[in-house]
């Protein structure tokens, strides 16, 4: 039980750095002023949790202790929705209105895309 603990720790650990590390390079990428590093960050963590827990977990593949460090850490550490919380308020802050309201549409509708995308090809696969 003690290692469930160490291994969402571990898992958050990676996925903090490999968000850091995608968000920036989308966004030194970006040629205007919306957060695409934290939408992509999003919408690729929702589509890797679909996938470890439709194809991966579903068909027990992994162990639950794999499973529980992936998931609740790898992508619970990747993903970002504080960061898009904070990103969206600055927006509006700003008075940028539309922008704050595209990335609260483009965030949600997307990111529950891509949890959907990756159960259809759990049932492919």
């Amino acid at each position: 039980m003690i290692l469930n603990y160490f291994y969402v720790m571990a898992g958050a650990a990676l996925g903090g750095l490999l968000r850091y590390v995608v968000a920036d390079l989308v966004q030194r990428n970006s040629k205007i002023i919306f957060p695409f590093g934290t939408l992509t960050v999003n919408i690729l963590g929702s589509f890797l949790l679909g996938l470890i827990i439709f194809f991966l977990g579903e068909r027990e593949i992994i162990s639950p202790e794999l499973r529980l460090f992936l998931t609740v850490g790898i992508c619970g550490g990747f993903t970002t929705f504080s960061t898009f919380s904070y990103e969206t308020l600055a927006l509006i802050q700003s008075a940028e209105f539309l922008q704050a309201a595209y990335n609260i549409l483009l965030n949600v509708i997307l990111s529950v895309a891509a949890v959907y995308l990756a159960y259809l090809l759990s049932k492919i696969l």
